[in-house]
């Protein structure tokens, strides 16, 4: 996802850098917790999201163009072998996707990144898919 001009802000940079992620971050767990609509993603997770948020900040900081705090700490990624103990079909894809773009809309992301966003959050997220519909 990084921009990969060295002399323009990365979307890390865009987003609003670390503070702004771990908040966009935090508000997508609270409304995976809070919102019915989630149910599907939320029954993924363990009883505590502490562990499903701090990855997934880690890791989108490195995916954005900030620091490689996943890699750094854990290795490589390996998204899709990551998730294939858990069944994700158009349902998972599109809760995951909803609770994103209400998170980067909460946190008062721009329009235009919001887009750019989830364009890219799709590509992901139908990738992970791994159950037959």
């Amino acid at each position: 996802m990084q921009i990969e001009d060295p002399n323009q802000p990365t979307t890390f940079d865009l987003i609003g850098g670390a503070g702004k992620l771990r908040e966009m971050v935090d508000r997508f767990y609270d409304l995976m917790d809070l919102e019915p609509e989630f149910a599907g993603i939320r029954a993924l997770h363990p009883p505590s999201l502490d562990g499903s948020r701090e990855k997934t900040y880690m890791f989108l900081s490195g995916w954005t163009g900030g620091p490689n705090l996943y890699i750094e700490q854990f290795g490589h990624p390996r998204l899709r072998a990551r998730h294939l103990p858990f069944p994700i079909g158009v349902s998972e894809r599109d809760q995951w996707l909803r609770c994103m773009a209400w998170a980067m809309q909460d946190v008062g992301l721009s329009g235009e990144l919001q887009k750019r966003l989830l364009a890219a959050f799709y590509q992901t997220a139908d990738w992970m898919r791994n159950k037959a519909e």
